[in-house]
């Protein structure tokens, strides 16, 4: 009889234990996407799909690579998600190959990826976190919630605290700095740049730079030519999709009178480290910094 009360005493307290442990996962495992969308999970994601290059960043980042089981095109940093199971491009991802990857928790990009596509995943019940970092902080807030969602709160903690600090020196170092207007061209043809509210306009004014088309509401308007050389930019910022200065840059060498052509300020910082919203575009601010530094030393040319 004592045995039998015992046997009933341990399975009440492993059922006990058990159930609190749930009632934890339920309350911790519980963030809000970018969207402001609640994302919940009864454990740590063991199985991830990114269907966003910076997204597979941002996963790493929190360390969480090790679960991701799936990503999209271009997911080339770290050098470990190159090996990992592509699933389409983030605009045309394969929907059925990203099912049979069984995931329990979908990374999606907001404004990158098939809203349709998204929601069927959602009506699967596969958690689906959508991830837009609009703000230079967001990108430590998403790894801190990727962290929370994988199970890997520490390391995610460990490299959003990296990230902020070196953020705060940066701003520390050149946001009170002479302001230098730039115009950011993300593209040739079309021409297009960069709106008040994407991260890369914030980037700029972290360098003390002042985007001349922060007005624009759009993240990558389409400008046309005589609205740049009438607002007359100190200095140019190319991109491109290379790791190469793209060629068309030189093309602004046609309109000597223009301030940033006069003044031999036509700059290059590679895509990866300015259109990704990841660690990297710190490296990518910093080097920023360094070129707006430059045409500030050239104001003493014509």
């Amino acid at each position: 009889m004592k045995k039998s009360l015992h046997r009933v005493s341990r399975l009440a307290l492993l059922c006990a234990a058990f159930m609190a442990a749930s009632s934890v996962y339920a309350e911790d495992i519980a963030v809000t996407d970018d969207t402001g969308a609640p994302v919940r999970l009864r454990a740590p994601a063991a199985r991830i799909v990114s269907l966003a290059p910076h997204a597979t960043e941002l996963l790493f980042a929190a360390g969480a690579g090790e679960r991701i089981v799936g990503v999209v095109d271009f997911s080339n940093y770290p050098e470990a998600a190159k090996k990992l199971r592509h699933v389409g491009s983030s605009k045309r991802f394969d929907l059925e190959a990203v099912i049979a990857l069984k995931p329990d928790l979908v990374v999606g990009w907001q404004g990158g990826n098939n809203p349709a596509s998204l929601e069927k995943l959602a009506a699967l019940g596969i958690a689906v976190y959508l991830s837009n970092p609009r703000k230079l902080p967001d990108i430590s807030a998403n790894i801190r919630a990727f962290g929370r969602l994988a199970g890997s709160g520490d390391k995610a903690a460990s490299s959003a605290d990296a990230f902020d600090r070196r953020l705060a020196a940066l701003r520390a170092a050149y946001s009170t700095r002479p302001a230098v207007r730039v115009f950011y061209e993300v593209w040739n043809q079309p021409l297009t740049t960069i709106g008040g509210q994407q991260i890369i306009s914030e980037a700029l004014a972290t360098c003390g730079g002042d985007n001349i088309f922060s007005g624009l509401k759009l993240e990558a308007p389409v400008v046309s030519l005589e609205a740049v050389l009438a607002a007359d930019p100190e200095a140019i910022v190319a991109s491109g999709m290379d790791e190469e200065r793209p060629e068309w840059l030189s093309d602004w060498k046609r309109w000597p009178a223009l301030t940033a052509v006069r003044r031999d300020n036509l700059f290059f910082v590679p895509p990866d480290l300015m259109q990704r919203a990841t660690p990297r575009l710190l490296d990518g601010v910093e080097q920023l910094c360094g070129r707006l530094e430059t045409a500030r030393s050239h104001r003493s040319r014509p």
